[in-house]
Order: structure tokens, then C-alpha cells, then sequence
């Protein structure tokens, strides 16, 4: 698991794009800029639409991890 420490969490198990993506750009808005958060998917597409989102955006995807169907992401705001 990681190292790293998130300020907020944010849940979207069972949801398909464009939903966790959605989400979670909801709650990076509602975030201070160098907080970091940790969202949870299971949707295999988040992977590829949380890499365009931060590049897109500018915030940095600081870790990316598989773990038994559930993909967690630790984004820093920018």
C-alpha cells in the first residue's frame, strides 16, 4: 500500500465513466491547492480518464495503484 497521505478520500466503487472522473474533479474543486486526494474506483476505464484529467488539469497524479479490481489514485492538487 502507499506511503502517502491523503486529505480527503472520495468512495467511487461501483460507479462507470464518466462518474468517478466527475466526482472527483467536484472534489478537487472543493480542495486547497497541494492537498491530496485519494479516490477509489472499480471502473477499469479510470485509469485512463484520471491520467487525461490530471494532465489535462495540471493536477499531478502522484501514485496510481491496482489492487484486486479497485484502482486507487493519490492526486495533489495544483
Amino acid at each position: 500500500m502507499s506511503e502517502l497521505h491523503e486529505d480527503h478520500e472520495l468512495d467511487c466503487k461501483g460507479l462507470n465513466c464518466p462518474l468517478p472522473i466527475l466526482k472527483t474533479k467536484k472534489a478537487i474543486d472543493g480542495m486547497a491547492g497541494g492537498q491530496i486526494l485519494k479516490m477509489i474506483a472499480t471502473d477499469p476505464g479510470s485509469i485512463n480518464d484520471v491520467q487525461a484529467f490530471t494532465k489535462r488539469t495540471k493536477h499531478e497524479l502522484m501514485e496510481s495503484i491496482s489492487d484486486n479490481g479497485e484502482y486507487i489514485f493519490y492526486i495533489r492538487k495544483s
